[in-house]
Formats: structure tokens, sequence, C-alpha cells
């Protein structure tokens, strides 16, 4: 009886869910409406949709509950009903690593094939391993601290007596399980911030001098514009964002990590901001790009059955466009840091090229960042010099 009210609850979230919002979103919004749902409920009908997408577009024509029974299998490591249900021969595997409990899938079922499971056919960029990337997407990525260096010890203590299984990863960053609860566990203040381990190292690329003035042109909630404050905190800052919600969730940030002094303007970059920039010139921009976000799927693997892939020629083309509208308030000799959250040849090394091509720049460096064995995101960057 609890299998079958576990299973219809997970069908009836299913059908609901059309990949418009966040998977994370949604299910805020819909067990706030089911309030009937009681905690267990809501935390099986979570764990099914997360392994559930997690799956891919892999055994499509697998009826759909042994597609969750196999995909829950591959991604947790303690028992459900639907395993004990549909793969009872496999649940005492469970502690297997990733690769394994796929070798007994293909086994299993002939019809599985790992690249299903990221089905898209546009290329990676260099440097990333498609083995171990595709591997990736049964791991539940780490949540990460970027911690003040004379505090970590002092975190890291707090979050061992809470029994939290941290880890220090380096000399100012901490992993933690993803979602902990850090609210109930850590100070609000100053000392640390909410980063994954691959946008922290995007800061090696930075190299601000004291005094600049730098631009966070797609600023969003501010992370990478927090972490340049992290690493010189004399630069002077202007934050921009299209979306006014976001810079306002900015300001609570910038006020929680204590910086008081910056510019911030609304601004939509694929149109002509002259009026509002006309007076601006900068020792440096950031520009972290609109993406397919397809490096960080390990957190939102809902995007691995909904995303569209024509969508990364749209995005490559409003990256495009949005780098030739900034570079024009770059000062010779100084950096645009090109920063993708994507995997996609076409959101990256292409957009490089396009950029050398018909932009006074010139490349300095360029890199894939794998994040996947580290239960991280993998992102991409560029430094480009103005010329």
């Amino acid at each position: 009886m609890k299998l079958e009210y576990q299973v219809r609850a997970f069908e009836q979230v299913f059908a609901k869910y059309d990949g418009v919002l966040p998977l994370h979103r949604f299910l805020f919004t819909y067990f706030k409406q089911h309030k009937q749902m009681g905690s267990s409920d809501r935390r099986w009908t979570t764990r099914y949709l997360y392994s559930y997408f997690r799956l891919g577009q892999a055994l499509k024509k697998e009826d759909q509950l042994m597609r969750l029974a196999i995909a829950d299998f591959l991604c947790n490591q303690t028992e459900s009903m639907v395993i004990d249900h549909y793969l009872p021969q496999l649940k005492d595997q469970l502690l297997l690593p990733v690769q394994a409990k796929i070798a007994l899938i293909e086994d299993a079922f002939p019809a599985f094939r790992l690249e299903d499971v990221f089905h898209f056919k546009a290329e990676l960029s260099d440097g990333i391993s498609k083995l171990d990337f595709l591997y990736s997407f049964f791991i539940q990525p780490d949540l990460f601290l970027r911690v003040k260096a004379d505090r970590q010890q002092a975190f890291f203590d707090l979050l061992v007596k809470a029994e939290v299984n941290v880890k220090v990863v380096n000399e100012k960053t901490l992993s933690l399980p993803n979602g902990t609860k850090l609210e109930k566990l850590l100070p609000e203040n100053e000392y640390y911030q909410v980063q994954d381990l691959s946008s922290q190292q995007t800061g090696e690329y930075f190299l601000p001098k004291p005094y600049e003035y730098w631009w966070d042109c797609c600023a969003a909630s501010g992370g990478k514009s927090l972490l340049l404050h992290d690493i010189e905190p004399k630069v002077q800052l202007l934050v921009s964002d299209v979306r006014e919600n976001s810079l306002h969730n900015l300001d609570e940030r910038f006020q929680a990590a204590g910086i008081k002094k910056y510019q911030k303007k609304v601004l939509d970059l694929l149109q002509n901001n002259d009026q509002d920039l006309h007076d601006y010139f900068f020792d440096g921009i950031i520009l972290d790009a609109p993406c397919s976000g397809s490096g960080t799927w390990g957190r939102t693997p809902e995007m691995l059955y909904h995303f569209e892939e024509h969508k990364i020629d749209f995005f490559s083309g409003l990256q495009k466009s949005i780098a030739a509208g900034v570079v024009k308030y770059l000062k010779t000799d100084k950096p645009l840091i090109y920063i993708t959250c994507s995997v996609f040849k076409k959101e990256n090394e292409e957009v490089i090229a396009h950029l050398l091509e018909n932009l006074p720049l010139k490349l300095e460096s360029m890199q894939s960042i794998p994040g996947y064995n580290d239960k991280a995101d993998t992102m991409f960057i560029a430094r480009l010099i103005k010329t």
C-alpha cells in the first residue's frame, strides 16, 4: 500500500511538471499547495523525481516505473520501495560505485546506453572527459563554502560538532553534503559565501589591482563580484543585470558580506547603453554569460530531460552580442573575463574564436574547469585582452 501511494505521488507531480521552472522551485510551490503531503511524502517524491531525471533519455521505451527503479538504484546508496519491488535482485548492490552499478544495469537491460543520459549531439569543450562527465550525473554534487582563511577552522569545528560530514578542500574551501541547512548551523556574517568550487577557481583569472574599476556586467546575485572583492578588497565595482530582482538579492549578499561601496545599474546588454555608460571605462570586465547551464545539470538534472538542443545556438548568439556591446567600455590592454557554466564548444571555444575575429581582443588564456571528479560544476573561462 505504501509503495502504491509513493508511486501515485511521483506520477502526479511528474505529470504536472513541464520544465519551465527549476524543479526545486516547482516542488516548493507544489508542496505548499498540497499541504496534505507529509514530510515523508515530500521527501520520497523529491528523491524519486531527481533520480528519474538523472536518467536523462536513457531507456526511454522502458516502462516508467521500471525506469524510476533503475534511476533510483543508480543514484542512491539507501533502499527504496521501488528498488525492492522492481529490482529485488539488485537491492543488495546499492553500495557499489556508480561504474559498477551501471555495468549491472547494462547486463540486465541491453538497451541501456550511457550516452543517452546526456543525449545531446553538440560537441563538448576541450578538456572534458565525456565518460567521467556522464558518470557524474548519478552523483549528487556537494555544497561548497568559500571561507575566510582565518575562520576556516572555527567553521569546520562548528560543522563537525553538528555532525555534518564536512571536508577541507583547500585553505579557503569546505565541502558539505548538498541540502545541508546552513542557516541553522552557521551565523550569518561576512566570513563565508556559498559558491561552487569551479566558480571559485575562476577567480584565478581575474588578477585585479587596488583601486582598479571593474564591471561585473551580468552580475545576477553577485557571486563573481564577491569573489573579486575577496581577492582585492580595494577594487571599485559596478554591477549590472537585466533583472532588478537579481540585483536586490545581490544587495542582500553584499550587505551580509560587509560590502558597502559599489554602484549598480539595471541594464539590458542587448540594447545601446551609452546613455548610462558614456563616461565609464573599466580596468576589467567580468562577463559571466547567460548560457545553457549544462555544466550545472548535475544539480538540475531535470534539464537532461527538458532542455531543447536548439537553444544552444540561441545562447551562443546572445553571448556574442553581449560581448560586442561591453568591450567598447574596456580600457586598452585590460582584461575581459569570459565565463560560462556550459560544456558545449558552441558556447565556449567557438564564441571566443568569433570574438577574436570580430573585436579588438587577443587571447591570453582559456580552459575548461571540469568539476565532475570533485562533485562540483563544470565551467569554462577565457581571459581576453583589449588591443
